[in-house]
């Protein structure tokens, strides 16, 4: 009996938490390419315009997204391109963000492919990268930005897998429940990518 979409119309609420909010209602209002429904009396309407303004405003002078760091963070840039992804061709600002962002994570690349968020090596921020790529019609297997001399986003993903099936956190740790949903859902995202069809969050 509920409808989810009437606690993604007050933008108060939406943007509380920062800059995850609007990147991820973005995404679910766009999920299925839902009509916003009416905001309650005395609330700011969220509209997809207003989420956008929001989130391009909080990109930083390096080109990325953080949630409250001054300098680029693989998994939120990779979020928020995932969430800009479907105005990519339509918007002028957001190609300019948007390409301003993949020239920032393919200049924190690791040379083995991977990404660093908090100071750690992990498979998470790999896997948001190659969500947000395959969104943007970008092979992170081919796409030259994005191959180092040790491998690129897929190599370096499949390098965290653990016997016996699920992937691990980091390269020295062990089987970890959000690396495998996180591991599991980019690999889902490539293989769309590779066969023609929508991307991970488009469910038209």
């Amino acid at each position: 009996g509920y409808n989810l979409l009437t606690y993604l119309t007050d933008m108060d609420y939406v943007t509380y938490q920062g800059i995850n909010g609007p990147i991820w209602a973005l995404i679910a209002l766009d999920s299925h390419e839902y009509e916003i429904p009416k905001a309650s009396e005395g609330a700011e309407q969220v509209t997809r315009d207003k989420l956008i303004d929001y989130i391009l405003g909080k990109q930083l002078a390096d080109g990325g997204w953080a949630l409250s760091e001054n300098t680029a963070d693989p998994d939120m840039t990779a979020m928020a391109l995932q969430a800009l992804a479907p105005y990519y061709d339509s918007n002028s600002e957001v190609k300019a963000a948007v390409d301003e962002a993949l020239e920032c994570l393919s200049g924190i690349q690791l040379a083995n492919g991977g990404f660093v968020s908090w100071d750690t090596e992990n498979m998470e921020s790999t896997a948001q990268v190659i969500v947000a790529l395959t969104a943007l019609g970008i092979d992170p297997a081919a796409d030259s930005r994005f191959i180092k001399e040790g491998g690129n986003p897929i190599t370096a993903l499949l390098a965290y897998t653990v016997d016996g099936g699920g992937f691990k956190h980091t390269l020295n740790g062990g089987y970890n429940q959000m690396a495998t949903e996180q591991g599991a859902y980019a690999l889902v995202a490539y293989d769309r990518f590779l066969n023609g069809k929508t991307s991970l969050y488009d469910m038209s």
